[in-house]
């Protein structure tokens, strides 16, 4: 691909706004996944498609197919043999929830790709609120670390140097990026009687990094100042996935600068989705190797190496099966039986500091309502598996999360977060999809 990563959405779409009847315009087929679809284009055939509770859609032949919204940006359904996905369309602080334009089109195996436009029955604008800056980090940040470390004993927080010199615009990138911001997260799903039976199936405990003696994730890596998280985190999945399906004798460690240049999917370093990058860019256009395009921690053209090949992935989906499916369990069941998933969460300020123990947000519960967050940023992280602390410790349960913060973070560069009660909305959207089994040869592109 010859392509920039230049998609600019920042649409605030809930699920209420999409459910509902649509009017595709589908532009003609039989192109390649290299069609552009930001260009106008003449409608040649028209599809009717109705989307209903919880996730079921039914076209105006009775075909009965599935679609999920994806976060607050956009929505992807497939129904007779083909997927549609496009991004809401926005303009400055107003989301057209009822409007795509330039959405993508193509058959279950890839193929005879298209454009399309997409208008709900019903017109829905909203405009979007963009929560205020309230607070310097770097303004006394030893009294921050202090505070916190007084008022709560469940985690240790403290200052990292490395951060000094980032820009708070840095630390927002850092953090997820400002066109990565979720707005109405969902909520957990209930726990039903079959989700207790499947709880009692899993162990106490389950980590990646040891199972009777081997570890199956990939090393820890730093993301610096852009907004790459979304990258690192699918590639990290990616990576831990093909080693579990080979029995660890594949190590490959795949480019997210491939990902923050090349795909149509994201934002580069301003921010971007799992699903649409461990999810829809892999199965469409695969991953290549790091040595194909080395990261450099910015934004910019497609400078991946043509001649390398591409390594696919498939059956993407939300854990739960679609956005607003999920909770404990089947985020438990999916990384034991399946193995590691990106997950996104909320980060605060105080995360930035987080050193040791088990975190959970601090400022509201703990009186330090100054040390509000200047954005609530959507971070993307794999959570490798989970644990629980002694009864003499206090019993609270939590995951084993792997970030991109470099191994100077945190424990090496993972961190311990709250399980069970939806912390930071850690429990309310993850993502898992699955190798296409390809033989990798040592050294080779």
């Amino acid at each position: 691909m010859s392509c920039v990563a230049s998609a600019d959405t920042a649409a605030n779409c809930t699920y209420e706004d999409i459910k509902g009847v649509w009017l595709f315009e589908l532009g003609s087929g039989n192109n390649d996944k290299t069609i552009n679809c930001s260009k106008p284009f003449e409608a040649r055939n028209a599809l009717t498609v109705k989307l209903t509770y919880p996730d079921i859609a039914t076209d105006q032949f009775n075909n009965i197919g599935y679609w999920t919204l994806i976060y607050n940006q956009g929505f992807e359904i497939q129904i007779a043999g083909r997927k549609y996905f496009g991004f809401s369309y926005y303009e400055g602080s107003k989301s057209f929830c009822h409007q795509v334009l330039g959405g993508w089109s193509h058959d279950m195996l890839g193929h005879d790709w298209a454009c399309f436009n997409s208008r709900k029955s019903e017109v829905v604008i909203k405009h979007n609120t963009i929560l205020s800056q309230h607070f310097d980090f770097r303004v006394e940040p030893e009294d921050m670390v202090a505070s916190i470390n007084k008022k709560q004993s469940s985690w240790r927080a403290k200052h990292y140097n490395q951060f000094d010199n980032y820009s708070q615009e840095d630390l927002i990138r850092m953090a997820g990026g400002r066109k990565s911001q979720i707005f109405n997260r969902p909520k957990p799903i209930p726990l039903t009687a079959e989700h207790k039976l499947i709880r009692q199936s899993l162990p106490d405990s389950y980590d990646w990094r040891n199972v009777s003696g081997v570890n199956y994730v990939s090393p820890v890596r730093n993301q610096e100042n852009c907004g790459s998280c979304y990258a690192f985190a699918s590639m990290a999945m990616a990576e831990a996935r093909v080693k579990i399906q080979t029995n660890n004798t594949q190590s490959p460690v795949f480019s997210t600068q491939d990902v923050v240049e090349c795909s149509y999917y994201s934002q580069g370093c301003e921010g971007g989705f799992p699903y649409l990058v461990a999810g829809k860019y892999a199965e469409d256009y695969g991953l290549v190797l790091e040595k194909c395009n080395p990261y450099k921690g910015m934004d910019g053209t497609c400078h991946t190496d043509p001649g390398c090949e591409r390594h696919y992935f498939t059956n993407y989906a939300y854990i739960g099966g679609y956005y607003g499916g999920c909770n404990e369990v089947l985020m438990q069941q999916a990384i034991y039986l399946r193995g590691p998933i990106a997950v996104s969460f909320e980060v605060y300020h105080d995360f930035l500091l987080y050193h040791s123990g088990v975190y959970h947000h601090t400022a509201q519960r703990q009186g330090l309502d100054r040390f509000n967050p200047f954005v609530i940023t959507n971070h993307v992280v794999l959570v490798v598996g989970w644990g629980q602390l002694s009864v003499d410790q206090g019993g609270t349960k939590y995951w084993i999360v792997k970030n991109s913060w470099g191994t100077n973070w945190g424990l090496n560069g993972y961190f311990w977060i709250q399980r069970g009660n939806d912390e930071c909305g850690i429990e309310s959207i993850a993502v898992e999809s699955r190798p296409i089994f390809k033989y990798m040869q040592e050294g080779g592109r």
